[in-house]
């Protein structure tokens, strides 16, 4: 059953930015949500992650209300990186990716083996075993989110939710970090979530893609399924060029630019 929305309207205030949404999200796939600034895509995630509450509309997991599961059972099933974390003032990268097994303690069972195999894992996963004694604040933006990454993973949740996770990656480590959640998901059928910016990124590697525009859902299927140029122009308010990967064969997004756009191609 996983995870999904019915009729999901989300609001800021007064303002609704999703709006009456039934999304299905792939069970054991990799899912990734695109579509313009402000489109919702990112209030979406807060939804699904339990940060703010439906304005209508309902949001279950395995056919159960999130708003009625505990919250340190929901934390064990569900992790999400945001967009913007915040850490407290000097914690160093190990104690940051060491708190994403708070959910996994309780009054009677403390920090275990288990739990610093898995923060040891994650670390390494994430490559930042050079890092671990270093403060959050003294490290690049790359080298932060990475391990940011590496809290979530250490989480170690069925379903993982992430907001723009190759934010300040350079080009090697946004490979990285995508061939990493890959491999999470083909491995143990971990569900993964993403919000990206960059489509060909999305079609390269979701299962499931799904594109947002104006707080509802334009489209949603495999990326071969959905992308092309009209779907594109919609979206994204961009004339562009939709033709095959030449390596996987997924839909591959040059865009044309004004000048290219006003130019017959050859």
């Amino acid at each position: 059953m996983g995870l999904s929305t019915q009729k999901l309207t989300l609001a800021y205030d007064d303002r609704p930015v999703v709006q009456d949404l039934d999304l299905e999200i792939m069970e054991g796939g990799l899912t990734a949500i695109v579509g313009a600034n402000a489109c919702g895509k990112s209030t979406l995630l807060r939804g699904l992650a339990r940060l703010l509450k439906p304005r209508a509309g309902a949001i279950t997991l395995d056919g159960r209300s999130i708003a009625e599961i505990p919250t340190r059972q929901l934390a064990r099933r569900l992790g999400l990186l945001p967009q913007t974390p915040i850490a407290p003032e000097g914690v160093t990268v190990e104690d940051l990716v060491s708190r994403g097994r708070y959910p996994h303690q309780t009054f009677l069972q403390q920090w275990s083996d288990e739990d610093q195999e898995k923060v040891d894992w994650a670390i390494d996963a994430t490559r930042i075993g050079d890092l671990r004694t270093r403060v959050l604040d003294e490290l690049s933006g790359g080298q932060r989110q990475r391990a940011w990454v590496a809290m979530a993973l250490a989480q170690d949740t069925s379903v993982l939710l992430l907001d723009e996770p190759t934010t300040y990656l350079d080009l090697a480590h946004q490979i990285e970090v995508l061939d990493l959640l890959a491999e999470l998901n083909e491995g143990d059928g971990r569900t993964v979530v993403m919000v990206l910016h960059d489509l060909n990124e999305a079609c390269r590697y979701a299962h499931q893609l799904v594109a947002m525009k104006d707080g509802r859902i334009h489209a949603q299927g495999a990326p071969g399924d959905v992308v092309d140029v009209e779907m594109v122009r919609t979206v994204y308010g961009v004339e562009a060029e939709v033709v095959p990967h030449p390596v996987g064969g997924t839909p591959l997004c040059l865009p044309l630019g004004r000048r290219a756009a006003a130019t017959e191609l050859p």
